[in-house]
Parts: structure tokens; C-alpha cells; sequence
């Protein structure tokens, strides 16, 4: 099982907002929120982690640019896609210049949208901007850090961050050590898999209320995996 996305859909259509979450709700690998103004969605992605957000231009409380600009000044740095019916360079170009990643023009094919959805998701985790959730943990892989629910802060080393992001990556699909060891370090012969559990033993340390019976980073089929 891969690592769920929360998604949030702004769009004053309810008909066309409860579709769209109806549909992404049959994947498993998503998570569905939804807004029906600009001023809800600005405070949903300041009160919970988004991963992502669909966000219509039409709003009946502001223009969606207006509200994506808002957002992105508060700090939110996940990608967003704008659902327009004008399909214009013009207004293309001013959705991307308040802050959006893509565009959808109305009316769309769903698997138009879920493919825009992925692509982005993908990129956005191979950024340095990314932000996951790891048990109780916000894991910020680009300043290496580690915050709890209470907000306290554990620095992570660079090692450290490497294998977190590639685990959580997986899901929950078990990585062999030789995989790891290839993926954090590259092909250096010097390196052996003590080497790893070394750092796996210290990361325990830090992410782990009890390292000696590991609940969050543990060990399965010869190798490790994540279970958030």
C-alpha cells in the first residue's frame, strides 16, 4: 500500500465537487477534503496538511487566483491545479502567475485530472519543498527535520533523511537492505550493511518511543519498512 495523499477540491458546483471526490475516493492511495469557497479552502490548508489542492477560478467569495496567491503567502507550497471554463492564454497565464502548477479546462475527462493529479504529486515528493507525514511525525526532508504533533523538532542526519524519504516512498512495501544500501549510498564497495543498520539503530533512536521494539521503522523480509 502506498503513502495516502490528501487531496482538497474547491469548487462552488457542488454536483461536480461531490462527483470528483466520489470518483478520487475509490483510490486508495487518496485522501479527500472538500471546500465549497476561497476563505474555507485558505483555512483548510492552514489547519491540516494538504498535498495537494484542486481549486476552481469561478468562487463565489473570491477569485480562486486571488485565494491560491493567499495561500502560497501563508506558506502553503504544495501544488495546486486550477479548474477554469476559460481556456485562454491570458487567463492561463494568471493562474500560473498567483501561484498555480497546472491548469484544467472545463469541461475535462476525470482521467485527464487523476493523471495532472499523480504527475504533480510526483514531482512535488522529488522537491525539495516536500512535506510527509510519518507516524506522528511532519517529516521535512529538505531541512532534514523530524516535528512532532506537540512541535517539537529532531534534526535528521543526511544519511538519515535518505532512507526516510526512500521508505516512505515504498508504503508499505518492505525494501531489502541491498536495495537501500544502492539507493542512500550509491555503488560504494566500501560500504556494508552494518553500515546501515548502524543508521537504522540511530534513527530508531530518534523516531522510536521504544527502539528495542520498533513500531514505526521496522524490520521485515530481510530488509525494512515503514509502518505509519
Amino acid at each position: 500500500m502506498s503513502a495516502v495523499h490528501h487531496i482538497l477540491l474547491v469548487d462552488d458546483d457542488e454536483t461536480l465537487r461531490d462527483a470528483l471526490a466520489e470518483q478520487l475516493a475509490l483510490y486508495d492511495e487518496f485522501k479527500i477534503s472538500t471546500a465549497g469557497t476561497a476563505t474555507s479552502a485558505v483555512k483548510a490548508v492552514q489547519a491540516e496538511r494538504i498535498d495537494l489542492a484542486v481549486m476552481d477560478v469561478g468562487l463565489p467569495d473570491m477569485d480562486g487566483r486571488e485565494a491560491v496567491k493567499m495561500m502560497r503567502k501563508n506558506g502553503f507550497k504544495s501544488p495546486v491545479i486550477m479548474l477554469t471554463g476559460q481556456g485562454s492564454d491570458s487567463d492561463t497565464v494568471l493562474g500560473l502567475e498567483a501561484g498555480a502548477n497546472d491548469y484544467v479546462v472545463k469541461p475535462f475527462k476525470f482521467a485527464v485530472l487523476l493523471a495532472r493529479i499523480r504527475a504533480h504529486l510526483r514531482q512535488y515528493e522529488a522537491s525539495e519543498d516536500a512535506v510527509f507525514q510519518v507516524g506522528p511525525y511532519t517529516f521535512h526532508p529538505g531541512s532534514k527535520l523530524l516535528v512532532s504533533e506537540k512541535g517539537s523538532k529532531t534534526k535528521l542526519t543526511e544519511k538519515e533523511t535518505a532512507i526516510l524519504r526512500f521508505l516512505y516512498r515504498a508504503g508499505r512495501k518492505p525494501i531489502a537492505r541491498e536495495i537501500l544500501l544502492q539507493e542512500v549510498w550509491g555503488y560504494n564497495s566500501q560500504v556494508t550493511t552494518h553500515t546501515l543498520e548502524t543508521h537504522i539503530y540511530r534513527l530508531r533512536q530518534k523516531i522510536e518511543p521504544d527502539p528495542g521494539n520498533a513500531r514505526l521503522l521496522v524490520t521485515d523480509a530481510g530488509g525494512y519498512r515503514l509502518n505509519p
